[in-house]
């Protein structure tokens, strides 16, 4: 069974919204986009290199998967960082996205929940899954989620989104922290089972 990874940019208040740009989501008034900017080190960088490996699928909302594949698919191949991002097979969920606008996408429209278990039985690597907060909170609530990696950042934002729905229980253990100059602090999680 292949392992479902979720990776977040969190702040100290549970906040991943708009965590790269001003304006990558403004939803319900957010203005703190791109909060993450002024902590970044190259050794986060790196953090994001190493779960890659072993990576073959992206698995994103139709959000985040813009944004992404805005970002990534005009990047020309020989770029490190647009090869590692672009060579995975993505899986969108989405039901108003009308054509995938990123190399290698297959649209999931219905029954998410049972897609996503079908994509966890098939043989291949790691299913990584970033963003995308309404996503993740059904992945977490249908115990889908393998393993949980969090940059948390020394800063709160007072509201926004996040990937924890009200009500929301589950349990996961700690398999590693690493502390960065910048204050960040990366957060390895696998789940209790």
């Amino acid at each position: 069974m292949r392992t479902l990874v979720v990776s977040e940019f969190m702040s100290l208040d549970g906040v991943i919204q708009a965590p790269g740009g001003k304006d990558e989501d403004t939803d319900g008034g957010f203005q703190h986009g791109g909060w993450t900017v002024p902590f970044w080190h190259d050794d986060i960088g790196a953090s994001f290199g190493a779960l890659m490996q072993g990576t073959d699928a992206f698995l994103l909302g139709r959000r985040t998967y813009v944004t992404h594949a805005e970002a990534f698919e005009p990047m020309p191949a020989g770029d490190v960082f647009g090869d590692m991002m672009n060579a995975p097979r993505k899986y969108v969920v989405s039901k108003t996205l009308t054509k995938a606008i990123w190399r290698d996408t297959t649209i999931l429209r219905d029954d998410v929940v049972g897609a996503v278990r079908a994509l966890k039985a098939q043989p291949g690597g790691k299913i990584l899954t970033d963003g995308s907060s309404q996503l993740v909170r059904t992945l977490l609530a249908h115990d889908l989620v393998d393993e949980l990696h969090v940059l948390l950042y020394p800063l709160t934002l007072g509201g926004g989104k996040r990937i924890w729905a009200d009500g929301a229980h589950g349990g996961f253990k700690l398999r590693s922290a690493t502390p960065y100059p910048t204050g960040v602090v990366g957060l390895d999680y696998v789940r209790e089972r």
